[in-house]
């Protein structure tokens, strides 16, 4: 190969690494995801054994940067960042780019070897749905301690308890219609997501994903006879949160497996609002807590908690609590919402 093609190679490779490493320290340090994190260390490890095939003396040889044109071009703006996510994004473009560029160059002697390097950059872009869709939508949940339920029902209006419940401090709000026909839930959801995100709160809405994404929620939370979380990433159209309801080991085992972002753990108390669930009580958020450390998946505590018996829930190891008859039944869901959140902020 003539030293034009090394120089290329090697600025590309170079920067390829460096794509790599900052999404591979967002898996690991940010997310806590062993598994992305080891994704992303392996695909390292196959790019350098794919390099190596190349005389690495020549191509550090080859190296002129002092010489180098492009050194000292810059574009206003492209060191701008508005957040870690922002990082892995421009990071794993420039690792694709420079895996193409890499392809294209070393495709003049070594088609063969362009090949593998051509297999690298669709493995690439594998890697960055599977963290966009895991990894994004569990680093804006991961922030979640105060979950608020809203139950739609008659005497009540939903919107002005969501505002209300924002303003006082939840960190995600959940809607809940179960006997509302789609022609009125769809504008009832579109007007629910414009208040979160006016407040910066996560929307979720309850069982179904086609109104979550029709009204451009940021999550769907499903029961255990809903559609499995696999399907509704085949449907969602951005990296949806979902969640999971479970009320037993058995059914927090088969939850995880699927790869939510969270897990509803209860009823932990009796509740108005499924008369008819399991009373899980507290062994079970301890139980769940434990299960859960490493698995990347966080636990929400749910059912009949109130002000008078939160602190109990907490002692149990929950760190993020949902609440819904106590605040939509409340004469002040925002005076509560505030005292519910002092109480978790507290205790973690």
């Amino acid at each position: 190969m003539n030293r034009a093609i090394y120089r290329i190679v090697d600025a590309n490779y170079n920067r390829a690494r460096e794509g790599l490493r900052i999404t591979e320290e967002f898996c690991r340090f940010a997310l806590d995801n062993e598994q992305l994190a080891a994704e992303c260390k392996e695909f390292r490890h196959r790019l350098s054994s794919a390099v190596a095939i190349l005389d690495m003396q020549k191509l550090i040889s080859s190296r002129d940067t002092e010489n180098d044109v492009g050194c000292g071009m810059h574009v206003a703006g492209q060191m701008k960042r508005q957040s870690l996510e922002d990082c892995v994004t421009a990071g794993l473009g420039r690792t694709t780019e420079a895996l193409r560029a890499i392809s294209e160059a070393i495709s003049v002697t070594n088609s063969e070897l362009a090949g593998e390097f051509e297999k690298l950059r669709y493995d690439c872009y594998t890697l960055e749905k599977n963290i966009s869709i895991i990894g994004f939508p569990a680093i804006k949940f991961k922030k979640t301690r105060l979950y608020c339920i809203i139950t739609v029902q008659k005497g009540t209006d939903p919107l002005k308890i969501a505002q209300s419940c924002a303003v006082g401090g939840a960190d995600c709000i959940q809607l809940r219609a179960k006997e509302m026909s789609d022609s009125e839930l769809l504008p009832l959801a579109r007007e629910f997501v414009h208040i979160c995100k006016q407040n910066n709160v996560i929307s979720i809405i309850n069982d179904r994903a086609d109104i979550a994404i029709a009204a451009d929620a940021d999550g769907v939370h499903l029961g255990q006879n809903d559609l499995p979380a696999d399907e509704i990433r085949k449907m969602q159209l951005k990296p949806l949160i979902i969640g999971i309801s479970t009320h037993s080991m058995a059914e927090l085992a088969n939850a995880v497996a699927q790869k939510p972002h969270y897990v509803g753990i209860g009823s932990v108390f009796c509740t108005n609002t499924k008369k008819q669930v399991e009373i899980c009580a507290l062994d079970y958020v301890s139980k769940a807590a434990e299960y859960l450390k490493g698995k990347n998946v966080e636990a929400v505590a749910i059912g009949g908690i109130s002000l008078d018996n939160i602190d109990d829930v907490l002692r149990a190891g929950a760190k993020r609590i949902a609440v819904s008859s106590c605040v939509c039944d409340s004469n002040d869901p925002a005076g509560l919402c505030k005292k519910l959140k002092e109480k978790i902020l507290k205790n973690i």
